[in-house]
């Protein structure tokens, strides 16, 4: 019963297990933090090893379970190494699966090379769709799951500058 309960017992993660993608800063830095807080054991990826190693160091010293793993999710090869990590470390189950990482990109459409251009649909779009294929057997094993796509933007007034990095965050 909801009333007799805490609401910590009420929103206990205890038990589940949970990937977020970009996770050593910013919003996704937050969810790992919030997750964690509720119990479940958590595990991040950013391309930012300094960073990635300092944030596992502070919350390894708040008593929470988070293991990390350097990947540039832009990278197929990066992100099929780091789901089989997450498989190994959470037994072949996973419960919770954050979209988060991308890639802020600011340079007029007519000035964005192919590459570029390539390299934003990589990091903001194709990774949520691979990683989502890639953890479905996961998530089947914990006996479902949630997965949860992050779109973030920041407004700081008309966004003529940001047409090539919101194309790719539109499609999500």
């Amino acid at each position: 019963m909801a009333a007799e309960q805490s609401r910590e017992e009420r929103w206990s993660l205890a038990g589940t297990t949970a990937l977020v993608t970009g996770g050593s800063k910013g919003i996704g830095h937050a969810i790992v933090e919030e997750l964690a807080g509720f119990g479940a054991r958590v595990h991040t990826c950013a391309r930012n090893a300094a960073e990635l190693e300092a944030s596992r160091r502070r919350w390894e010293e708040k008593g929470m379970r988070v293991t990390v793993s350097v990947c540039d999710v832009s990278v197929r090869a990066e992100r099929e190494k780091l789901m089989e990590t997450v498989k190994e470390t959470f037994g072949g189950k996973l419960d919770i699966l954050v979209n988060n990482a991308g890639q802020l990109f600011v340079k007029a459409a007519a000035e964005c090379t192919a590459d570029e251009y390539s390299h934003l649909m990589a990091t903001n779009l194709e990774s949520f769709f691979h990683f989502s294929q890639l953890a479905r057997p996961l998530l089947l094993n914990a006996g479902g799951g949630s997965i949860v796509n992050m779109w973030g933007c920041r407004w700081r007034g008309p966004l003529r500058r940001a047409a090539c990095g919101r194309s790719a965050r539109a499609a999500v």
